[in-house]
C-alpha cells in the first residue's frame, strides 16, 4: 500500500486476516471518494458464494444501533493525520448504522453524531454485490489548527451461515483481528 494521498480510490481488496479462511467469500474490494466537505462515500463489492452468508433484515426503518459488528458489517476507521483521536463507522446491511468517536487507541469512546448516513445493496448477478455507504467525517474546524488530511482504515466483518465470523482489512496489525490498531489507518486521502 503506498502512502501517496489521494482524494479517490477504486477496488483496494480487503484481505481475511491470516487467523480466517476466505470461506464463502472469495474477494472483498472497497471504491471510494472524499469531498471537499468530509462527506465520503464508500463501493464494498463482494464476490463469492452470497447465499452461503448470513445477512441481517432489512430495517424497516434504518438508524443507530450498536454492536453491528456482531454480524455482517463494513467498516470506515478515519483519523486525522498526526493525531490519537479517530472515528469508526459501522454500516449494516440491513440500512442500520453506527458511528463513534474515540480520544485514543479504544479509549475515550463516545457516540458520533451523524444527520445523514445512507447505505444500500445492489445485486448485480450471480455471486456479486455491492453495499454502497456514505458519511460526513468531522468537518475541518473540528478537527484541529492544521490539519493536512485524514487516514483511513477499511475493514469488514463477514458472517458464515453457520455464525462463523471473518475480519477483513486493508491490513491487519496483529496476530488478532484489530480494526483500531493505528497501523490498519494505511490509506491517506486528502
Amino acid at each position: 500500500m503506498h502512502d501517496t494521498a489521494i482524494r479517490e480510490f477504486h477496488d483496494l481488496p480487503l484481505q481475511p486476516h491470516p487467523s480466517n479462511s476466505r470461506g464463502a467469500l472469495r474477494a472483498l474490494s472497497v471504491s471510494g471518494a472524499l469531498q471537499a466537505d468530509g462527506r465520503i462515500t464508500l463501493d464494498y463489492l463482494l464476490h463469492g458464494e452470497l447465499l452461503r452468508l448470513r445477512w441481517p433484515s432489512s430495517a424497516s426503518r434504518p438508524q443507530r444501533r450498536d454492536e453491528l459488528w456482531r454480524h455482517t458489517c463494513f467498516e470506515l476507521f478515519a483519523r486525522c493525520e498526526g493525531a490519537d483521536d479517530y472515528v469508526e463507522f459501522n454500516f449494516s446491511p440491513s440500512g442500520d448504522w453506527a458511528a463513534y468517536a474515540f480520544k485514543g487507541y479504544r479509549t475515550g469512546q463516545s457516540t458520533c453524531e451523524q444527520s445523514s448516513v445512507g447505505i444500500t445493496l445492489h445485486p448485480l448477478g450471480p455471486g456479486q454485490l455491492r453495499l454502497q455507504a456514505c458519511a460526513q467525517l468531522p468537518a475541518p474546524a473540528e478537527r484541529g489548527p492544521g490539519a493536512a488530511g485524514w487516514r483511513i482504515g477499511l475493514a469488514a466483518v463477514i458472517e458464515e451461515d453457520d455464525g462463523a465470523l471473518s475480519y477483513w482489512a486493508l491490513r491487519h496489525a496483529g496476530a488478532k483481528p484489530d480494526f483500531h490498531a493505528i497501523d490498519s489507518f494505511t490509506l491517506s486521502l486528502r
